[in-house]
């Protein structure tokens, strides 16, 4: 028998192998578990070369990965002046005030809530005077909207309304003038292309360091859900070149309005284009944008007015994008937010035919009604939720999200245990930069929801763990490979000071994330181990 490259002992084993839950220890060679039990069962595998690693009484799961986030795109959204504390127009002008000029003398930002206006339009008058001429571009939280200044108007020549082929807005006032308010990705890149970017240079060390640190949350990969400008394969084999990523990408690139047979069939092409620790696996859409900006799909009007169009102009073009991939076996990801775009990817997949099952996904479904959750289970469509977003909302709805939707839809904030009630896979993420990528705050927020979710059912400390492991492999079609600790699997492994099903909330958040593994490589290392 060949000897394992490591073996872990001293741990509770929760393997959500329903053939063996619990163990012991845990033996890894070649990147691959090779025995599970207890101390007695993996002494076979010791070996001189063997690392033995005591793990003190901590708890092992399977390796946690972020089943939606953008760490190379993020990189860029990330930049500039971090204004999520900002709550109000006064504090977003004086941190204004003192933010820094970057190259060109642009004045970027990112993170800044919808609240923060306090229900004002959202507007460059309230900010031009403390920018003294300088072109800015502030990225509101839910990147697919921004507010820039006159000056950044001008750069990129904008001086009224414009039409694109998907649904974006250049937010003009009464009098046509431009109100720096660019609602979704074609108005933002308007200006957002003329922003300078980090080198080359400067990603790929950026990059290596937030994998690194997004490690020592307990995460061993994420899917990611962009490619970037299409450079980013590019980048990522540059990386491996010098080394190893710290966790394991798997990448959707997006198919937007307007998308030809062409555009398709390179989608078709780019599938399982890798790494040794990344791949091109699916392609990702957009049905809607976002409540707050006024660009979810809903079956009724918001309290503004807003949300009854689809971010494809032509839904009937999505669908037919769908049924191309999908007969090409590629799988899909598709934001959406509102009720109309919920039911529409349903729509799509249910004409799919049976076939098609847990081979695609919906993203975010912040508000869905009673009568959409049972489909999710039917039609074997995965629910991607992000928990941490519940933070940007308020419990008594005065928050800009459960105002636009009003009582009864805000009432169905973030659905996450009635959609694991009713049968459906439920993978877990947080959308960083949306929201913060530590893995123990998705956790948290799964197990005790903020704000508009608050009042609804929360998932147990099993199901939490589920969505950033078994649920995400299925979500990826890795379920052979990942989501347990048993032989012949992948051995990415997250090893906890504490139970991250049994612990108490306020415990996990600050839990000490001891030990992970990402297909046998040790990518964060407590000081206790």
């Amino acid at each position: 028998m060949p000897a394992a490259d490591t073996v872990l002992t001293g741990a509770r084993v929760r393997t959500l192998d329903p053939d063996r839950p619990e163990a012991r220890a845990v033996a890894v060679r070649g990147g691959e578990i090779t025995a599970v039990g207890d101390e007695t069962d993996v002494r076979d595998w010791l070996g001189p070369a063997t690392e033995v690693i005591d793990l003190g009484g901590a708890t092992l799961t399977p390796g946690l990965t972020d089943a939606h986030s953008h760490p190379v795109w993020g990189i860029e959204v990330a930049e500039g002046t971090d204004l999520s504390a900002v709550r109000d127009p006064d504090q977003l002008r004086a941190a204004l005030r003192t933010a820094g000029r970057g190259p060109g003398g642009w004045v970027t930002g990112h993170g800044l809530d919808h609240n923060a206006f306090g229900g004002l339009p959202v507007d460059r008058a309230l900010i031009e005077d403390v920018l003294a001429g300088a072109p800015a571009f502030l990225r509101l939280y839910d990147g697919h909207s921004a507010l820039v200044s006159g000056a950044a108007l001008a750069a990129a020549g904008i001086t009224g309304p414009r039409t694109f082929a998907q649904r974006s807005e250049i937010v003009c006032d009464a009098d046509g003038r431009p109100t720096g308010h660019l609602v979704e990705h074609a108005a933002m890149a308007l200006v957002g292309n003329l922003v300078p970017k980090p080198s080359y240079g400067e990603r790929r060390t950026r990059l290596v360091e937030l994998l690194g640190s997004m490690a020592a949350t307990g995460l061993t990969g994420a899917h990611v859900m962009d490619l970037g400008d299409g450079d980013v394969p590019a980048l990522l084999a540059t990386v491996e070149y010098e080394g190893d990523l710290p966790l394991r990408l798997n990448l959707a690139p997006w198919c937007m309005p307007g998308a030809d047979d062409a555009d398709l069939a390179e989608l078709i092409t780019l599938q399982g284009t890798a790494g040794r620790h990344w791949r091109i696996g699916g392609v990702k859409f957009f049905m809607d944008g976002t409540v707050e900006g006024g660009t979810a799909w809903l079956d009724h009007a918001d309290c503004h007015g807003q949300g009854t169009e689809a971010f494809w102009p032509d839904p009937e073009a999505y669908a037919r994008a769908v049924r191309v991939l999908d007969a090409a076996g590629v799988r899909t990801a598709t934001h959406a937010i509102g009720d109309a775009a919920v039911r529409h990817v349903l729509d799509t997949v249910a004409a799919l035919g049976a076939p098609a099952r847990t081979r695609h996904r919906i993203e975010h479904i912040e508000t869905v009604p009673d009568d959409q959750l049972a489909r999710f289970a039917e039609l074997g469509v995965i629910a991607s939720m992000q928990p941490p977003h519940t933070a940007y909302t308020r419990a008594d709805h005065t928050d800009e999200w459960s105002k636009r939707l009003g009582e009864e839809r805000a009432s169905h904030a973030w659905r996450c245990r009635d959609l694991r009630d009713a049968g459906a896979v439920l993978a877990l993420g947080s959308d960083w930069p949306i929201a913060h990528y530590d893995a123990r705050q998705i956790l948290v927020t799964a197990r005790s929801p903020l704000g508009a979710a608050a009042a609804g059912p929360a998932l147990t400390g099993l199901m939490a763990l589920e969505g950033l492991t078994s649920h995400a492999a299925l979500a990826a079609g890795e379920q052979r490979v990942a989501g347990r600790i048993a032989p012949g699997y992948r051995a990415d492994l997250t090893a906890f000071a504490l139970d991250p099903v049994t612990a108490g909330v306020d415990e996990l958040a600050e839990a000490p994330v001891r030990l992970t593994m990402s297909g046998g490589r040790t990518t964060h290392r407590g000081a206790e181990v």
